[in-house]
């Protein structure tokens, strides 16, 4: 477990693909759904262009936040974040492996034959002969970041949900959900909230339910002695570890991500607090 969240949280930096990335979000707020634009390293966006297309977009946002859409939000019982609706779906996602600390351990992105999310992959725990790596072996999916006007980064408030709900089927092994959020301070950039899930194999799907309360703090593979409630008003992505330290063969479909509101979660956070 340690293993898993520590590598999780050396892989959040890694948020930009080849080429500059622009995503500008689109439909309601505080959804994953996002528009990307790439431009390659032969087709560079102009100063001026760039200037126009991010003035227009913070138009864009001016004008959404004149109406207001966070008052519905008030009443909001459920949300979707996510859910698969054909191959530009796949675009919401990225996949990062131990090979960016040296480790062989493989992943990729797939449809599967229910026509659904499939993150497939080979974990591989061979530590790399570099002298300083001591543990290895984790394949991580993970939301995009989503980005406004000017490269800023956009926020997804969850603050009127309690409960985080995927619908998946495993292979009967088990991974790490995540939960990353915004920080002000480089020391907390690795903080990552993380809980168990446990999948069962078989043909059938999983409705998994985790109430946030649940979720547990770490930075940089250990659990924190501090620990604190996950900032939904900041979370920035959602994603799923596998790291079991078990070599092999995984397979995991993802079919939705959302969230809801439940009035019988009263707990703030599960978790002893100590003061260090």
């Amino acid at each position: 477990m340690m293993a898993c969240v520590k590598y999780q949280g050396l892989c959040r930096h890694f948020i930009l693909h080849s080429g500059v990335l622009r995503t500008i979000p689109v439909a309601h707020a505080g959804t994953l759904k996002t528009l990307h634009r790439s431009f390659s390293s032969e087709e560079k966006e102009s100063f001026y262009g760039s200037l126009t297309r991010n003035f227009k977009l913070m138009t864009q946002e001016f004008v959404t936040k004149l109406k207001s859409p966070n008052i519905d939000t008030m009443f909001d019982r459920s949300r979707v974040l996510w859910e698969y609706k054909g191959p530009e779906s796949l675009k919401e996602f990225k996949v990062v492996t131990d090979a960016t600390i040296g480790g062989q351990s493989t992943a990729k992105l797939g449809i599967s034959r229910n026509n659904k999310l499939l993150f497939t992959g080979n974990l591989n725990t061979d530590v790399p002969k570099d002298g300083e790596t001591v543990r290895s072996g984790f394949c991580t999916l993970k939301t995009l970041q989503q980005f406004g006007s000017f490269n800023r980064k956009v926020e997804i408030d969850l603050t009127p949900f309690t409960t985080l709900h995927l619908r998946l089927r495993g292979d009967g092994r088990a991974y790490m959900i995540n939960m990353y959020c915004n920080s002000y301070f480089t020391l907390t950039h690795d903080d990552v909230w993380s809980y168990f899930l446990f999948t069962r194999g078989g043909p059938h799907w999983q409705n998994v339910s985790i109430p946030f309360s649940k979720f547990f703090l770490s930075s940089q593979g250990r659990v924190q002695d501090k620990q604190s409630p996950v900032d939904l008003e900041r979370v920035t992505s959602i994603g799923l570890t596998m790291a079991d330290a078990v070599n092999g063969e995984f397979s995991l479909e993802l079919g939705s991500i959302h969230v809801t509101y439940d009035a019988t979660e009263s707990e703030e956070f599960v978790y002893e607090r100590y003061q260090t």
